[in-house]
């Protein structure tokens, strides 16, 4: 029987934190689990099946009229997803986004001047405030931002743009640090 194909994380390895003290820091997330989920549920009501499924550590980030993406570190485990599934028939629908989506982290000082560069999503706080998500174009990738702190952001883009997300943000982050911001 052949070798079957093994899962490599797509950047792997990866980090970027900055020339001399310009607070950014790119950091390629653990590929964990990525649910997509459709459907006439509210968030309320879909943290709860959530916690209920395993997925308490898990984080709800709007993706759209009735669409939510399920995010967290931890790997996907099947028979949680079939629990949710399971809880959420009738009412929404699931599909695992884990093997086709990345999660990049940006984060310091600078982060929002940085993907000012390449969004028109205004990241101020007081528009953009923590927990907020949107789906948007940096470059000429179709991104979702969501603002995790008060100076740090989670990139989602689909697995096979990452690695050009992420050389994009580098170039945008010395070009920054070139230019003193």
């Amino acid at each position: 029987m052949p070798d079957l194909p093994q899962h490599r994380p797509v950047l792997a390895g990866m980090a970027y934190n900055g020339i001399s003290g310009t607070g950014v820091r790119l950091e390629a997330l653990p590929e964990g689990h990525l649910l997509h989920v459709l459907g006439a549920i509210e968030p309320t009501a879909l943290a709860t099946e959530l916690v209920k499924a395993g997925f308490a550590k898990s984080s709800i980030r709007k993706a759209g009229f009735r669409q939510w993406f399920v995010a967290g570190d931890e790997p996907l485990v099947p028979a949680s997803l079939d629990a949710l599934a399971a809880a959420l028939a009738g009412k929404a629908f699931v599909m695992d986004q884990s093997h086709g989506r990345v999660r990049i982290g940006v984060s310091g000082r600078s982060s929002r001047a940085l993907l000012s560069r390449g969004t028109a999503v205004d990241l101020d706080p007081s528009v953009f405030p923590e927990g907020h998500s949107a789906m948007t174009m940096v470059g000429h990738l179709t991104v979702q931002i969501v603002r995790t702190g008060d100076d740090s952001f989670e990139l989602t883009v689909l697995r096979s743009f990452a690695e050009n997300l992420w050389d994009d943000l580098t170039h945008m982050a010395a070009s920054a640090e070139k230019d003193g911001v």
